[in-house]
């Protein structure tokens, strides 16, 4: 069973492949790659006050550092721990 997250959106392989990645990321909303495959989730910019949301970040500067390859924030956890996590914040 899934669960549906209102202010998250995951976006599938093919826009990600097929357009510009600037465009498909509404005002207010930036993109994150969590997980193995890396897959790309939009998230609203107000999560980045939340402390768990925070705690993530640290794990990811820890990881990867300020120069990270793919030139994205890349989230160094599962998407199963990702999506519990920012489900609190609505």
């Amino acid at each position: 069973m899934g669960f549906r997250f209102p202010a998250i959106r995951r976006a599938s392989l093919t826009a990600r492949q097929g357009t510009s990645k600037s465009e498909d990321i509404p005002k207010g909303y930036f993109a994150v790659y969590v997980g193995e495959k890396q897959n790309r989730f939009v998230i609203p910019i107000s999560y980045l006050n939340q402390p768990s949301f925070q705690d993530l970040l640290n794990q990811a500067e820890e990881e990867f550092g300020y120069d990270h390859p793919m030139g994205g924030l890349t989230i160094p956890c599962s998407e199963d721990v990702f999506q519990h996590t920012i489900s609190y914040f609505n």
